[in-house]
C-alpha cells in the first residue's frame, strides 16, 4: 500500500531526538496539524549542518518537509524558529519539560491529530520557561492527561451522592472523590488533607491561559507529587524513563 506523502509547512515543537545511521538522526515533532511525528533529518550531525537550531531540544516554530502518513517523515528547510532559552539552559526546568513531553508520547498515538494538545503543550512550556514553577506545570499535565490513558477520575464532586459541601478525600477503588458521608465505602482511601484535594480539583479545570503565577507550599507539593505517582502507578500502569530523573533530582533537593 503506498504511503500518502504531502509537502507543507507545519507548526512543531522537537519532541526529541536519536542517533540514525552514522550522520542522521530521527527528530520527533509535535505539530499542530499533524500530531506527533517522526523525521528523518539526514546530515544532521555533520558539524555544518544547516538546520541546527531545527533540531535542538525545544525548538519551536514553523517548519517545511514531506509529512508521510505513517512512517518516517523529512524535514527539508524552517521558517521561523526560536527556543525556549532559560529551559535549555536548566536542568530543572529541562527535566519537567522533558517528562511533560515523554506523557504526551505514551498518552497519544503518534499521526493523532490533537491541536488542543499541541497548544497546552505551547502555553505550559512558555510559562516554564517565564520561571512559573515547572513542577506544578507538570502536574497540571499529569492531572488533566489521565483521560488520554483511559483513567478519568471524578474529581468535580462525590461520585456515590455528587454532593460538593462536604470534605473530600480521593478514592481508587471508586475513582474519583468521595464525600465525607461514603468515606466508609473504602477503607483505603488516600486519607489526603483538604489543601491538596483542593490543588487536585483545581489541576483538574484549570486553562493554562489563566496563569499568572502559582505558588504552592513545599508539603502540598509533596503531598501532590506522592498522589499522582500512586495514580500512575496503580492506574495508569505507566512511568517514562524521564520520571527517574525528576525523582533523583528531588532527592538531591534540587531547587
Amino acid at each position: 500500500m503506498r504511503q500518502q506523502r504531502q509537502l507543507t509547512d507545519f507548526t512543531g515543537i522537537v519532541m526529541y531526538s536519536k542517533p540514525y545511521r552514522d550522520r542522521d538522526l530521527l527528530v520527533k515533532y509535535l505539530t499542530k496539524e499533524f500530531g506527533k511525528k517522526m523525521f528523518l533529518i539526514r546530515g544532521a550531525k555533520r558539524p555544518k549542518f544547516k538546520m541546527k537550531a531545527a533540531i535542538l531540544p525545544f525548538a519551536y516554530g514553523v517548519f517545511s518537509g514531506s509529512v508521510v502518513s505513517d512512517g518516517l517523515s523529512y524535514l527539508n528547510s524552517t521558517k521561523d524558529i526560536k527556543h525556549f532559552k532559560n529551559i535549555s539552559a536548566d536542568i530543572v526546568k529541562n527535566a519537567y519539560a522533558t517528562y511533560i513531553f515523554s506523557l504526551i508520547d505514551l498518552a497519544y498515538q503518534d499521526g493523532n491529530v490533537i491541536p488542543v494538545v499541541y497548544n497546552q503543550v505551547q502555553l505550559g512550556l512558555e510559562l516554564i520557561d517565564k520561571g512559573i514553577d515547572a513542577e506544578i506545570i507538570s502536574n497540571i499535565f499529569e492531572v488533566q492527561l489521565l483521560a488520554a490513558f483511559g483513567v478519568a477520575p471524578n474529581w468535580r464532586d462525590c461520585v456515590v451522592c455528587h454532593r460538593t459541601d462536604l470534605p473530600f478525600d480521593y478514592s481508587e477503588e471508586y475513582g474519583g472523590l468521595l464525600c465525607q458521608s461514603h468515606w466508609h465505602l473504602d477503607p483505603y482511601r488516600l486519607r489526603l488533607d483538604a489543601r491538596t484535594i483542593y490543588y487536585l480539583r483545581l489541576f483538574s479545570e484549570i486553562n493554562l491561559t489563566k496563569i499568572n503565577d502559582i505558588k504552592v507550599q513545599k508539603p502540598t507539593k509533596q503531598k501532590i507529587r506522592q498522589t499522582l505517582d500512586q495514580i500512575y502507578e496503580h492506574s495508569v500502569g505507566v512511568i517514562p524513563k524521564s520520571k527517574r530523573f525528576l525523582d533523583q533530582l528531588d532527592d538531591l533537593q534540587i531547587e
